[in-house]
């Protein structure tokens, strides 16, 4: 007789999906990033995606004691988000410490992946921010030339103080700035693959571009509310870092209150703080906020009675 009735424990819903597949999906959406960036910025910004990734997967195979560098593939996956809001030419050593300090402090400090309350990468940055800041959030930059594979330095202010930036510029990524900030385009391409793939929801990156645009509309217009969306790190964030499946919300009204609460403390220290930008802590606080928003968003339990006391 055909077994119609199959009884197994949990979990019942289950997906092809493992760790390191959907980890290999987030290094090839984040290839078209890469790409641009050594496009742009030449062997420099290619020795500074080694080095940060390099650090990562030897950090993380120290700590685990396994020698197999790329493991699950997390640890690659981190080392590349951090080195993408990184100018292209660091001292090597600056990266180095960053990759460390995001998988020793940002991700097994609280015991491993699927536990670490912060995105990995940006607390990498956020340390180095704090610590070196003139390496990483200067205004010293590389001028992005189309296959000028050695360009030259320039100081310049970013293009989120240089405002008479154009926004086709900021579009392409013909602008200075951190590798993966640059080209707005390269990080649509890759988002699109994750959203193909099912790995992010419409929601936190919604809410997170929406609120962006809507308070750049009232602080100065329309082109004022795009130029604040393509300026910076605003898209890379709201793609890539926010959607970071341990550190953002499970319920769907709690994807979009972050991504909202994202985009809101990030154009708060836009627009009224000491730092021209603010996504890492902007997302780095809504990661601390994630277990209250979900504890808050929780739907209600299937024949749920309520107590008459």
């Amino acid at each position: 007789m055909e077994r119609r009735l199959v009884v197994s424990s949990s979990p019942h819903l289950k997906s092809p999906d493992d760790i390191q597949s959907i980890m290999s999906d987030v290094l090839i959406a984040l290839f078209p990033v890469a790409l641009m960036a050594v496009f742009l910025f030449g062997y420099r910004a290619l020795i500074t995606m080694i080095v940060a990734t390099f650090f990562a997967m030897a950090t993380e195979a120290v700590i685990l004691r396994k020698w197999d560098l790329f493991g699950d593939g997390s640890a690659a996956v981190t080392g590349l988000l951090l080195a993408m809001t990184l100018p292209p030419a660091p001292p090597w050593w600056v990266v180095a410490i960053g990759s460390i300090v995001a998988i020793a402090i940002g991700k097994h400090i609280y015991g491993g992946l699927g536990n670490n309350i912060f995105n990995p990468a940006l607390v990498g940055r956020a340390v180095l921010v704090v610590s070196w800041g003139s390496y990483v959030a200067g205004d010293v930059w590389l001028k992005p030339v189309p296959f000028g594979f050695t360009a030259d330095l320039l100081t310049r202010a970013s293009p989120l103080i240089n405002t008479k930036t154009s926004l086709l510029d900021l579009f392409i990524g013909t602008v200075p700035g951190s590798l993966g900030e640059t080209s707005a385009l390269a990080l649509i391409i890759g988002a699109i693959w994750l959203f193909y793939r099912g790995h992010i929801d419409w929601r936190i990156p919604g809410g997170f571009i929406g609120i962006v645009f809507i308070l750049g509309l009232f602080d100065g217009g329309f082109t004022t509310g795009v130029y604040h969306v393509l300026a910076g790190g605003v898209l890379l964030g709201a793609l890539f870092m926010a959607t970071d499946m341990v550190t953002s919300p499970v319920t769907p009204i709690g994807k979009l209150i972050f991504g909202v609460g994202c985009g809101l403390v990030t154009m708060v220290i836009r627009l009224f703080g000491g730092l021209p930008e603010g996504v890492t802590f902007g997302i780095l606080l809504m990661n601390g906020l994630t277990p209250l928003i979900d504890n808050l968003t929780l739907p209600k339990k299937f024949g749920e009675v309520k107590s008459n006391a």
